[in-house]
C-alpha cells in the first residue's frame, strides 16, 4: 500500500472518547479510533472501579461497558458487568476455612435479567448444612434486591458494597464470617431482548398446544 493510501486511510478516522454512564459520572473510560461512527457499536471496554474514582484501593473490582451510541466524537456506553480480579479473590481464601458462593439470575423492577455471584468466606471451616443455609441467605437476598431495584440500582448496591453487607449482616448469624463480596455481575439481557424472549416462549407453547389438540 502506497504512503498516500495510509495517508487517506489515517485522514478518514478519527477517535471517540468513550464515556461511562451517567450513574458513573460520565467518567472518561478510555477513547476508541474508527473510521465510520457504526464501527463502534457493541465494543466494550474494561477498566477498574479505581481508575473511574481515582482509588487504587478499588482497583480489584473490574467494570466492563459496552457501547450503545455515538454522537459526533464520543461514544456513550451502557453497564454489562462487575467482576472482582482473580488475585484479590485468591487473597481472601484461608487454609481451613470455607468458600461459599452462589449463581443467581434475577429479574429487576425495569426487567433487566442479571446474574449475581455472592461468596462468602469464613473464619474456620464450616459443615455442609451451615453452607446450606449460607447460600440460601444468599439467594434470599439478591432475589429480594431485585425484586424491589431498577437495573441501575441494583448495580449501584453493588458496587458501593450494601449488598454484599447485607448478606454478611445475616449469614454471621448462621457461622461466623471474615468477609462477604459479590464477585460476579453479569447483565444477562435488556428489557427489550427478554420480552422478545418471553413472546417466543409464548408462541412456541401455543404451537404445542395445537399439536396436542391436532393429536
Amino acid at each position: 500500500m502506497s504512503e498516500r493510501s495510509v495517508s487517506k486511510q489515517k485522514r478518514g478516522k478519527r477517535w471517540y472518547d468513550v464515556l461511562a454512564p451517567e450513574q458513573f459520572d460520565r467518567a472518561k473510560l478510555g477513547e476508541t479510533f474508527a473510521d465510520e461512527p457504526d464501527k463502534i457499536y457493541e465494543r466494550t471496554i474494561e477498566t477498574t472501579l479505581g481508575e473511574i474514582e481515582d482509588d487504587a484501593g478499588q482497583n480489584n473490582t473490574k467494570l466492563t461497558f459496552k457501547i450503545t451510541d455515538v454522537g459526533s466524537d464520543a461514544a456513550y456506553t451502557e453497564f454489562v458487568k462487575h467482576e472482582l480480579t482473580r488475585d484479590y479473590l485468591r487473597s481472601l481464601v484461608r487454609r481451613g476455612a470455607s468458600k461459599v458462593s452462589v449463581a443467581q439470575t434475577v429479574l429487576t423492577t425495569d426487567d433487566y435479567r442479571v446474574q449475581l455471584q455472592p461468596v462468602a468466606f469464613t473464619t474456620k471451616k464450616a459443615d455442609r448444612s451451615q453452607e446450606q443455609a449460607i447460600r440460601r441467605v444468599m439467594i434470599d437476598l439478591v432475589r429480594e434486591a431485585a425484586k424491589e431495584r431498577s437495573f441501575e440500582q441494583l448495580v449501584d448496591s453493588v458496587v458501593e458494597g450494601r449488598l454484599s453487607s447485607a448478606i454478611y449482616g445475616e449469614a454471621k448469624t448462621i457461622y461466623p464470617l471474615r468477609r462477604v463480596e459479590i464477585q460476579k455481575l453479569t447483565l444477562e439481557a435488556r428489557p427489550e431482548e427478554v420480552a422478545a424472549e418471553e413472546e417466543a416462549a409464548v408462541d412456541v407453547d401455543a404451537e404445542d398446544l395445537a399439536v396436542d389438540e391436532e393429536a
